[in-house]
Protein backbone atom coordinates (compact mmCIF):
# COMPACT_ATOMS: atom_id res chain seq x y z
CA UNK A 1 0.00 0.00 0.00
CA UNK A 2 1.50 3.35 -1.07
CA UNK A 3 1.35 6.41 1.16
CA UNK A 4 -0.25 9.49 -0.35
CA UNK A 5 1.74 12.69 0.11
CA UNK A 6 -0.16 15.47 1.86
CA UNK A 7 -0.16 18.77 -0.07
CA UNK A 8 1.31 20.63 2.92
CA UNK A 9 4.31 18.31 3.39
CA UNK A 10 6.76 20.67 1.66
CA UNK A 11 5.56 23.69 3.64
CA UNK A 12 5.76 21.76 6.93
CA UNK A 13 9.30 20.62 6.07
CA UNK A 14 10.36 24.22 5.48
CA UNK A 15 8.83 25.38 8.78
CA UNK A 16 10.46 22.53 10.69
CA UNK A 17 13.83 23.30 9.07
CA UNK A 18 13.52 26.95 10.10
CA UNK A 19 12.46 25.94 13.63
CA UNK A 20 15.48 23.63 13.95
CA UNK A 21 17.75 26.52 12.97
CA UNK A 22 16.12 28.79 15.57
CA UNK A 23 16.52 26.08 18.23
CA UNK A 24 20.19 25.57 17.26
CA UNK A 25 20.83 29.30 17.64
CA UNK A 26 18.86 29.91 20.85
CA UNK A 27 18.60 26.56 22.64
CA UNK A 28 15.81 25.79 25.12
CA UNK A 29 14.63 27.89 28.05
CA UNK A 30 13.48 31.20 26.56
CA UNK A 31 10.02 32.72 26.38
CA UNK A 32 7.62 31.70 23.60
CA UNK A 33 7.66 35.24 22.26
CA UNK A 34 11.40 34.97 21.54
CA UNK A 35 11.00 31.77 19.55
CA UNK A 36 7.96 33.15 17.74
CA UNK A 37 9.81 36.30 16.63
CA UNK A 38 12.93 34.40 15.59
CA UNK A 39 10.94 31.74 13.71
CA UNK A 40 9.06 34.44 11.82
CA UNK A 41 12.39 36.08 10.92
CA UNK A 42 13.96 32.77 9.87
CA UNK A 43 11.00 31.97 7.62
CA UNK A 44 11.26 35.40 6.01
CA UNK A 45 15.01 34.91 5.47
CA UNK A 46 14.18 31.66 3.68
CA UNK A 47 11.59 33.33 1.47
CA UNK A 48 8.64 31.56 3.07
CA UNK A 49 5.44 33.61 3.12
CA UNK A 50 3.96 33.88 6.60
CA UNK A 51 1.64 36.08 8.60
CA UNK A 52 2.28 36.67 12.28
CA UNK A 53 -0.20 37.06 15.14
CA UNK A 54 -3.22 36.38 12.95
CA UNK A 55 -6.45 37.47 14.66
CA UNK A 56 -9.45 35.17 14.39
CA UNK A 57 -12.76 36.61 15.53
CA UNK A 58 -15.07 34.74 17.89
CA UNK A 59 -18.46 34.02 16.33
CA UNK A 60 -20.99 33.67 19.13
CA UNK A 61 -24.56 32.96 18.08
CA UNK A 62 -24.03 34.67 14.75
CA UNK A 63 -22.36 37.75 16.23
CA UNK A 64 -18.66 38.37 15.63
CA UNK A 65 -17.01 39.54 18.82
CA UNK A 66 -13.89 41.69 18.75
CA UNK A 67 -12.16 39.58 21.40
CA UNK A 68 -10.85 36.79 19.24
CA UNK A 69 -8.12 34.24 19.07
CA UNK A 70 -4.58 35.14 18.03
CA UNK A 71 -2.52 32.43 16.40
CA UNK A 72 1.26 32.68 16.17
CA UNK A 73 1.90 32.11 12.47
CA UNK A 74 0.04 31.18 9.33
CA UNK A 75 2.48 29.90 6.72
CA UNK A 76 1.67 29.97 3.00
CA UNK A 77 -2.02 30.30 3.99
CA UNK A 78 -2.02 26.55 4.68
CA UNK A 79 -0.11 25.65 7.86
CA UNK A 80 -0.94 27.04 11.30
CA UNK A 81 2.13 27.22 13.55
CA UNK A 82 2.00 27.57 17.32
CA UNK A 83 5.29 28.10 19.17
CA UNK A 84 5.46 26.96 22.79
CA UNK A 85 8.12 26.86 25.46
CA UNK A 86 6.80 24.52 28.12
CA UNK A 87 8.07 21.55 30.12
CA UNK A 88 5.50 19.25 28.51
CA UNK A 89 2.81 19.85 25.89
CA UNK A 90 -0.56 19.31 27.57
CA UNK A 91 -3.55 18.18 25.45
CA UNK A 92 -5.09 21.68 25.56
CA UNK A 93 -2.35 22.95 23.21
CA UNK A 94 -3.32 20.33 20.62
CA UNK A 95 -6.99 21.26 21.04
CA UNK A 96 -6.10 24.93 20.57
CA UNK A 97 -4.21 24.18 17.35
CA UNK A 98 -7.08 22.08 15.99
CA UNK A 99 -9.53 24.91 16.75
CA UNK A 100 -7.36 27.41 14.87
CA UNK A 101 -7.07 25.01 11.93
CA UNK A 102 -10.83 24.48 11.79
CA UNK A 103 -11.61 28.21 12.01
CA UNK A 104 -9.19 28.99 9.18
CA UNK A 105 -9.96 25.82 7.24
CA UNK A 106 -6.20 25.22 7.22
CA UNK A 107 -5.30 21.66 6.27
CA UNK A 108 -2.25 21.35 8.55
CA UNK A 109 -0.80 22.62 11.80
CA UNK A 110 2.48 22.41 13.67
CA UNK A 111 2.82 22.64 17.43
CA UNK A 112 6.46 23.42 18.21
CA UNK A 113 7.76 23.16 21.78
CA UNK A 114 11.17 24.83 21.90
CA UNK A 115 11.79 23.92 25.56
CA UNK A 116 13.39 20.56 24.72
CA UNK A 117 16.97 19.39 24.23
CA UNK A 118 16.25 18.16 20.69
CA UNK A 119 13.57 20.02 18.77
CA UNK A 120 12.45 16.79 17.08
CA UNK A 121 11.09 15.78 20.51
CA UNK A 122 8.93 18.91 20.62
CA UNK A 123 7.16 18.71 17.24
CA UNK A 124 3.52 17.72 16.77
CA UNK A 125 1.99 17.81 13.31
CA UNK A 126 -1.77 17.72 12.85
CA UNK A 127 -3.83 17.32 9.69
CA UNK A 128 -7.51 17.98 8.98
Amino acid sequence: MALIAHPTNRISERVIGAAIEVHRQLGPGLLESSYHACLRQELELRGVECRSEVVLPVDYKGIQLSKGYVLDLLVENAVVVEAKSVEKLPPIHSAQLLTYMRLLKAPAGLLLNFNVDLLSHGIRRMLL
